[in-house]
């Protein structure tokens, strides 16, 4: 949700239609953001702020004391039903409604640690229980947990550490031997067990921080660029009165090389479905799982270990250490804020962050760039800590005594460095010309209410020992100007991420765990402003690949570049997800521009309206494809609920008619043998293991996939089919191309298809390693099976039955 709540927004949009004539044409017409922004202010009224303030609270970001309870045994029925990450969720809600220091986040963290024991995350049980233990776990209660710690320490190897465990949990056993003896039985009879298999585990797995440095190492970039610190030095920096900045090769560029490698300046997670009050429903609380749930608030790291803040539900951290660099950096002035921050939006949100980071700069220069008329004097943003030196904002291109002085590329300090900070983010056009004078009101009132609401906040920490009402009016008055400035910042990054926020994702994947095949999506974790990334100019058929790790950016090149090219980004709008004409809207609509990339030019020129994977036969076939659609939504529904040889037939039922009037390689006809594949390769999972490391499991893995092979050999010829589609729609080297080669990859493994497997692992590995590098997941998993096949007989899949 970028913008604010459809409620505010048509609230602000009704009190702009009912603006006086001469109060639209001042702001329609302005030529500053400081005159939108204070004309907008001065237009905000009590009862706007009421109404803004009734629909925040409707968020549940506060802490309930009778929430815990309700999480807590909301999340023991999952744990009972062995849903163990749908507990660990529920028991971090739980957590993060109590207060620290209590009986309830004790006991929360506690639960949450055995859902982890579960699921094998033995480090992170082993965190919980400790902070169980901090926060006052009840004593009754240790001997359990204490149990618990021990079996995690020998499964990780600490033997040492668990002997020690062991000697602590008699100690407390010691006023109740009979459960002491109910306990010892049965750690007893495992440990031997355990210690066995942590030594055999010693003996063979790699070092894990080997592995990690190994990782980290390939993300790095070969040789970074002096000039643009975030790029390797095979990318220079361009300016263009047509383009504007704009990166180009400055050497000859493989396929899956690393061009820029960034950390956002700013991001914010993207909260998904609001967390609002259930209005006459019985329970009050939610129950949905959210992004917020699954992922850190600052890194964008996942996890199931949440750590909450102290003053608020809604905002959660991977780590201590994660939380206290949020709460320093800037959730100290947004924890209060949340409900508000939720219902104006993330681009709001983000805007404030970037205005709150710019603290720790000096970007004086830079503020009175923009807001020089609101004042004479020097005012720099609130508690305004230097990080270096300040760039020369003033230079100008003039001719005085004979001599020129140019003008550096906007965003470069002095020395005409390109860096990841606030003067870069700054020097990111926002377009204000271009903006309908509503979408400029929206946003404007929407920042004016938000400063209100930063004036009270401050007012109310100032003020609480003044007792003199003019002192109290000389403070509110001395606070007007710096939220004047904060106003016109975050007025100015509000509009500039239309343009250039990036839709920081991730792959998520999607199906029931008993799905061998993995279905994957893309899916959008936050909004990211990464002022490197956004030199790139756009293409419909881009020269570059775009993934994420966390908060970092990372671009690869797709294809050869050449030296002297533009190394080039597609901005959503994809030759091959969209048309021409809808391309062309998108980017009108939201970049204010109109895209003439080679794919344009070539689509413009084609004689058929639509390209091959939309086509239909025949025109009269059109009011067809509805009732299809809808047989095809009956089909993936008995797929989802298990009923997998109904939803065969019916999606062979699909298939016939499909083939009857769309095109062989339209969207529809991929989907419906991608949805087969599925459903066979489900009929051959009931009795397929996948534990690469363990060689005894490959060899049982082996004896049983041989009877189920005919339906991984019908898995895999329905996967064929959809791939070749694939090809066509995206392109053989395209990051689609590389996911669902990995599928294949897996059915072969499954269906125990020796060298098909072994020959479509290369491909993808070779695909994907283009767009992701060889530390992505897909690729790691690869490996495994790639591992694993290769010490077992080649054997070819069965025939059908």
């Amino acid at each position: 949700m970028d913008l604010p709540v459809d409620e505010w927004k048509s609230y602000v949009l009704r009190k702009w239609s009912l603006l006086p004539l001469s109060s639209q044409v001042t702001i329609s017409t302005a030529e500053t953001l400081s005159d939108i922004f204070l004309q907008s202010s001065l237009l905000l009224r009590p009862e706007d702020e009421m109404f803004l303030k009734r629909l925040s609270s409707s968020c549940l970001v506060g802490k309930d004391p009778d929430a815990p309870l309700f999480y807590r045994e909301e999340g023991n029925k999952k744990f009972q039903g062995e849903d163990y990450v749908g507990a660990a969720v529920l028991y971090s809600k739980g957590v993060s409604h109590s207060r620290p220091n209590t009986e309830d986040v004790s006991l929360c963290y506690a639960n949450r640690s055995a859902a982890l024991f579960h699921l094998g995350q033995y480090e992170a049980c082993l965190k919980d229980i400790s902070r169980a233990q901090i926060h006052g776990y009840p004593e009754r209660l240790q001997p359990k947990l204490i149990l618990r710690k021990a079996e995690c320490l020998v499964t990780l190897g600490r033997l040492q550490e668990a002997s020690q465990t062991i000697i602590d949990l008699e100690s407390s056993f010691a006023d109740n031997p009979t459960l002491a003896a109910s306990h010892f039985q049965i750690l007893q009879r495992n440990l031997s067990h355990l210690k066995i298999k942590v030594q055999e585990k010693e003996t063979f797995a790699e070092p894990f921080p080997a592995a990690l440095t190994k990782v980290l190492k390939d993300m790095d970039l070969k040789e970074e660029n002096e000039r643009i610190p975030s790029a390797s030095s095979s990318v220079g920096l361009g300016t263009d009165p047509l383009r504007g900045r704009y990166l180009i090769a400055t050497k000859d560029i493989l396929p899956g090389e690393l061009l820029v490698k960034e950390d956002a300046f700013v991001s914010v997670l993207n909260p998904g479905e609001m967390p609002q009050l259930h209005r006459g429903l019985e329970n009050k609380w939610d129950t949905r799982v959210t992004t917020g749930d699954l992922y850190c608030h600052r890194c964008l790291k996942h996890t199931l270990a949440t750590v909450p803040c102290d003053g608020c539900s809604y905002a959660k951290y991977c780590s201590q250490e994660c939380m206290q660099q949020a709460w320093e950096l800037y959730h100290s002035i947004e924890c209060t804020l949340g409900g508000l921050l939720l219902t104006l939006g993330v681009f709001c949100h983000t805007a404030l962050r970037l205005t709150l980071l710019a603290r720790f700069e000096d970007v004086g220069g830079v503020i009175r760039k923009i807001c020089g008329e609101i004042s004479n004097k020097d005012i720099y943003l609130p508690e305004r800590k230097n990080r270096g030196k300040t760039p020369n904002y003033d230079l100008e291109q003039n001719e005085e005594n004979g001599k020129i002085v140019e003008t550096p590329i906007s965003g470069c300090d002095i020395n005409e460095k390109y860096e990841n900070n606030y003067n870069a983010v700054f020097n990111l056009l926002p377009h204000t010309e271009n903006h309908s004078p509503e979408h400029k009101f929206l946003c404007a009132l929407s920042v004016a209410a938000l400063c209100r609401q930063l004036e009270a906040a401050s007012f109310q920490t100032l003020t609480p020992a003044l007792k003199s009402s003019k002192l109290k009016a000389a403070v509110a008055l001395a606070l007007s100007p710096e939220l004047n400035i904060w106003g016109v910042a975050m007025l100015r990054h509000m509009l500039q991420l239309q343009c250039n926020a990036q839709a920081i994702t991730t792959i998520q994947q999607k199906g029931s765990k008993e799905n061998i095949i993995t279905e994957s999506r893309q899916v959008r974790l936050a909004t990211g402003l990464f002022p490197v990334v956004s030199l790139l100019n756009h293409s419909c058929s881009p020269n570059t690949s775009l993934a994420f790790t966390g908060t970092v950016a990372t671009i690869r090149a797709s294809q050869q570049i050449g030296k002297g090219q533009e190394i080039l980004h597609c901005y959503g709008p994809h030759e091959s997800r969209m048309g021409v004409a809808e391309r062309q809207q998108k980017l009108r609509s939201q970049y204010f521009f109109e895209c003439n990339c080679p794919a344009c030019q070539n689509e413009k020129h084609r004689t058929t309206a639509r390209p091959r994977w939309e086509a239909f036969c025949c025109n009269s076939c059109r009011a067809i494809m509805q009732g299809l659609q809808q047989q095809v939504g009956v089909a993936q529904k008995l797929l989802r609920n298990g009923k997998l040889e109904q939803a065969i037939q019916q999606l062979l039922g699909c298939q016939r008619d499909a083939e009857s009037f769309l095109s062989a390689e339209h969207t529809m006809v991929g989907e419906i043998e991608d949805d087969l594949a599925q459903a066979y390769a489900a009929l051959g999972t009931a009795c397929a293991f996948i534990f690469y490391s363990e060689e005894q499991v490959c060899l049982v893995w082996f004896t049983v996939t041989l009877a189920l092979a005919g339906d991984w050999g019908m898995s895999a010829t329905h996967l064929q089919k959809s791939l070749r589609m694939v090809e066509v729609r995206h392109g053989p080297s395209s990051v689609e191309m590389g996911h669902e080669l990995f599928k294949l990859a897996q059915v072969f493994f499954n269906g125990f298809a020796v060298p098909e497997a072994l020959n479509t692992i290369q491909k993808a590995e070779k695909v994907l390693s283009v767009h992701y590098g060889p530390w992505n997941d897909e690729i790691q998993e690869l490996q495994k099976m790639k591992s694993c096949l290769l010490d077992l007989p080649p054997i070819p899949m069965g025939p059908s039955v």
